[in-house]
C-alpha cells in the first residue's frame, strides 16, 4: 500500500491534526487577518527555539515539535485560504461581514460584530458570519426586526445601529 494512504497515528488523538472549522469560504477581517499573521509568527518562534536547544530533553522535544509542526501546518492552510474582506466596500446601509451592529430584544441593546469563524468570539462580541445571529442579521437594515433562531428559544430583535469600525451609519 502507498505510504501517503498509511495512518501511522489510528486513534491517537494526540497526533491527529486539529479540525476544519467548516466547509465555508474562510473570510476574515482585516484584523483577523493580522491576529492570524501574529499567531504563524509567534509559533514559528517557537518552533525554531525548539529546533535549536539542547538535545537533553530529547522525546520531549519532539513531541512538542511535533505538536507545534501540525498547528503550523494548520495555521499555514487557514492563512492561505483567507479571504481578507475590505470593510470600507461594505454596504453601509444594511448589515454584512464584518458589521459591528447594536440590537435591541427587550432586554437592553448588545453589540455584535460579524467576523469570521477563526475570530469568532462570543464572550468579546464577535460572532461568526456562519452562525445563527449572524444568519438572522445578514442583510437587515437599522429598524429592521429580525428572528434569531436559538436553541433556548427564537427571540425577536431590532438593529438599532450598523457600524464597520468608521463611525455609525443610521
Amino acid at each position: 500500500m502507498n505510504r501517503a494512504f498509511v495512518n501511522e497515528h489510528d486513534g491517537d488523538a494526540e497526533h491527529a491534526l486539529p479540525a476544519w472549522p467548516s466547509d465555508h469560504p474562510n473570510y476574515v477581517t482585516p484584523h483577523g487577518m493580522q491576529q492570524l499573521r501574529e499567531r504563524l509568527a509567534a509559533m514559528q518562534a517557537q518552533h525554531d527555539e525548539l529546533a535549536t536547544g539542547e538535545e537533553s530533553d530529547a522525546p520531549a522535544r519532539q513531541s512538542a515539535r511535533a505538536t507545534l509542526e501540525r498547528e503550523l501546518h494548520y495555521l499555514n492552510a487557514r492563512a492561505a485560504s483567507a479571504i481578507e474582506v475590505d470593510l470600507s466596500k461594505q454596504p453601509r446601509d444594511r448589515v454584512a461581514f464584518g458589521a459591528i451592529v447594536t440590537v435591541d430584544g427587550g432586554e437592553g441593546e448588545q453589540r455584535w460584530q460579524i467576523v469570521g469563524e477563526d475570530e469568532a468570539d462570543a464572550e468579546h462580541g464577535r460572532v461568526s458570519y456562519v452562525s445563527p445571529l449572524a444568519s438572522a442579521l445578514i442583510g437587515a437594515r437599522v429598524g429592521d426586526e429580525v428572528r434569531w433562531q436559538r436553541p433556548a428559544g427564537d427571540m425577536t430583535i431590532e438593529v438599532v445601529r450598523i457600524e464597520y469600525g468608521n463611525g455609525a451609519h443610521r
